[in-house]
């Protein structure tokens, strides 16, 4: 477990923690990430999970390639397949990214992607929340062939923000960062991109953040020096809110985009996954099903945080994969489905238990 570097850091971030109030409020989103319904042409089976859990959204992705601007037929299947949650009202998150090295880091290459995010969301009105890219402070996700790696994302960020915002109305404009490589730094920099362009408008609508746990037993309130997890929420907000201080960038909320806590898999499901396990430490189903209703407790009770999505429905069938689904890889049910649904009504019905804490005059921004 990695905590703070010393006293010094400990009390300003549990003072900067005081300084919020005790409850987030009502309208928190509460999903999960997970393609399973793009990949069948019948939904059914989603959708029932998906009402039995009481989620209120689901996040899916699009595949970017270079110099693709319009939708081509795999495209339009994906879409189409997803909207079919929101005729059921569950609402669309779309992720719109390619290759690491594929990442759009010129006028033209940013124009051809910013296009096909507009194409997609244009004709699939149904979706009203995008997210430009994947994880932009890792160089797994984020790769550009440009020496300033934030300054580009920001450039992406900026050039699709005036494109969707000039032809698609309602739409929100969601960042991506991980809890690793350092996303505090990661945001000034973007800071610095966005005051040097000398622009007045926004670059996005909403803060999207991984605060995934540096392990999957770390408690999900632990502190860290640079690591961003849920616990560092509000050294995550005082970035946020100083970086872009007296700018064209206004306050936002802050979504929690994808958290998870990998379960074992024992010897008797062992035959419905392939491969060998990587992760160094995984969890009980148990285990998983208290980490993770803690952790969507938590992120109701801290203000700016205006959605959580667990990473996965259904388990990763490979091993190397992520098993932190609420169901096994047959599609039964884990513990942490039931601990999932118990912790979404108390958020809807406001009963989240939230410690006590002096009030301030912020409030949680609307989702």
């Amino acid at each position: 477990m990695r905590g703070a570097t010393g006293a010094g850091l400990a009390l300003v971030v549990a003072l900067l923690t005081l300084a919020q109030p005790a409850r987030a409020g009502d309208g928190m989103l509460v999903g999960f990430d997970d393609d399973q319904i793009t990949w069948t042409e019948n939904p059914g089976r989603v959708l029932g999970e998906t009402h039995a859990l009481g989620v209120d959204a689901m996040r899916v992705t699009l595949r970017w390639h270079p110099g693709r601007r319009n939708l081509v037929a795999h495209d339009h299947t994906v879409l189409r397949r997803a909207v079919a949650a929101h005729r059921q009202g569950v609402r669309v998150v779309l992720s719109v990214f390619g290759r690491a090295t594929d990442a759009p880091a010129t006028w033209r290459t940013r124009n051809t992607y910013c296009r096909f995010v507009r194409n997609a969301v244009r004709r699939y009105s149904e979706i009203t929340d995008v997210v430009i890219w994947n994880e932009a402070n890792t160089r797994a996700f984020w790769r550009p062939r440009v020496p300033d790696r934030a300054a580009a994302y920001e450039a992406l960020l900026a050039q699709c923000w005036d494109l969707l915002h000039a032809s698609v109305p309602g739409i929100s404009v969601l960042t991506t960062t991980a809890g690793g490589h350092d996303p505090i730094g990661f945001v000034r920099r973007i800071g610095l991109a966005y005051a040097a362009s000398g622009r007045t408008r926004p670059i996005f609508d909403t803060f999207g953040h991984n605060p995934y746990p540096l392990y999957p037993g770390e408690p999900p309130a632990t502190l860290h020096d640079v690591y961003v997890g849920e616990g560092d929420y509000a050294r995550l907000v005082a970035a946020l809110d100083e970086t872009f201080a007296g700018s064209g960038q206004p306050a936002t909320p802050i979504w929690y985009l994808e958290n998870g806590f990998q379960t074992t898999v024992g010897p008797g499901r062992r035959a419905g996954y392939a491969g060998r396990e990587t992760q160094a430490q995984t969890l009980t189903p148990a285990a998983q099903a208290k980490q993770l209703a803690a952790a969507l407790r938590l992120a109701y009770c801290q203000p700016r945080v205006a959605a959580f999505f667990n990473f996965l429905l259904v388990d990763e069938p490979t091993l190397p994969g992520w098993q932190s689904g609420l169901l096994w890889v047959d599609w039964r049910r884990k513990p942490a489905f039931a601990a999932y649904r118990e912790a979404i009504d108390e958020v809807h019905r406001g009963g989240v238990a939230c410690p006590p804490e002096e009030p301030a005059p912020a409030v949680r921004a609307a989702p």
